[in-house]
């Protein structure tokens, strides 16, 4: 899973966790959420066009039109869709959840100025998110995410993040164990992290994103065995075909250092077979991996070749860059 971030002069971090698919009697074409589900996201843009062109106050097809820009990461034609779907449909939490996440998006590649600006819509969008609907725990997570990292100029901060988990914790005490350990994190705290984790995943979660971003912790932090408790409460949830099972069953023979075949196996299916997607891990995590099987065998050479795909497909990929360096310096 891609670690997503605002900056506005400090980085202000969000949770991408899957927007779910929103009702509606509308006229979006099977043949478009087909194309999404795929990754196939110019062919859904393209379908979708067509549609508003003909049904321009369907607010449904301007959601999904927004959440291919989302993934296409082109954020300025991704801010106009979302924000038609709520200028359509107002009263919709899921519909203002996505445009905050848009308008963070957004931020993450603007000056300062404009950076902060769009942060505060971003925070503005997420709490009109949890208004319309305390139980979107999806848009809850976003908004205390944001106000663990984000500062007070940016309208964030931890005092308005501590109100935000004690209520969540009153509603679901998996998502407030998980919130209090996401909050942690961004402080950089991983040991309190990691115990909050812990609590959340004992208590039995219900989002299979939710328990897959605390898997995404252990992977980044090596900790195997935390991540088989993830992977084990994923499984449990996760709809039939979710390919994280099998890409964190891999990371896990990896860093214990097992079944290299296996694994290898399995991230090569990966890399072959799931569509870009932000809950999902990227396919240059796939290649760090791979890079790691090599090097778990002396396979420098392939190693190396493994760390620099991954880097050319995520410049800012901090584990393929250090795992390169260290080989270099050999």
């Amino acid at each position: 899973m891609r670690s997503k971030q605002f900056r506005v002069g400090l980085l202000l971090c969000a949770v991408f966790f899957a927007i779910p698919m929103v009702r509606a009697e509308s006229k979006v074409p099977a043949e478009a959420k087909s194309a999404f589900a795929a990754g196939d996201y110019r062919k859904a843009i393209e379908i979708l066009n067509r549609e508003a062109a003909v049904s321009p106050r369907d607010a449904a097809v301007q959601y999904l039109l927004a959440r291919c820009y989302f993934e296409s990461e082109e954020f300025d034609r991704g801010i106009a869709s979302a924000e038609a779907a709520v200028s359509l449909e107002p009263k919709n939490s899921p519909y203002h959840e996505l445009l905050g996440r848009v308008y963070g998006e957004k931020a993450d590649r603007s000056g300062w100025l404009s950076a902060l600006s769009l942060a505060k819509k971003a925070r503005k969008e997420f709490e009109f998110a949890v208004r319309l609907d305390e139980h979107n725990f999806s848009a809850m997570q976003a908004l205390i995410e944001f106000d663990c990292s984000a500062p007070s100029i940016a309208s964030g901060g931890e005092d308005k993040a501590r109100p935000e988990i004690e209520k969540l914790t009153t509603l679901d005490a998996a998502e407030g164990k998980y919130a209090a350990g996401n909050c942690r994190r961004q402080k950089k705290d991983f040991a309190a992290a990691d115990s909050e984790f812990r609590k959340s995943l004992a208590l039995h979660p219900k989002s299979a994103d939710l328990i897959y971003d605390i898997g995404d912790f252990y992977m980044k932090r090596g900790q195997p065995d935390g991540l088989r408790i993830a992977l084990a409460e994923g499984e449990r949830v996760a709809p039939a075909g979710d390919p994280r099972g099998n890409f964190y069953r891999a990371v896990i023979d990896t860093l214990e250092k097992k079944d290299p075949a296996g694994a290898t196996k399995l991230l090569r299916e990966f890399l072959a077979n799931v569509p870009k997607r932000n809950e999902y891990p990227s396919k240059a995590m796939a290649h760090y991996w791979l890079g790691r099987i090599q090097q778990n065998q002396n396979d420098e050479a392939s190693a190396k070749r493994e760390y620099q795909e991954a880097l050319n497909l995520e410049p800012k990929n901090r584990l393929a860059n250090e795992a390169l360096k260290h080989l270099q310096h050999d």
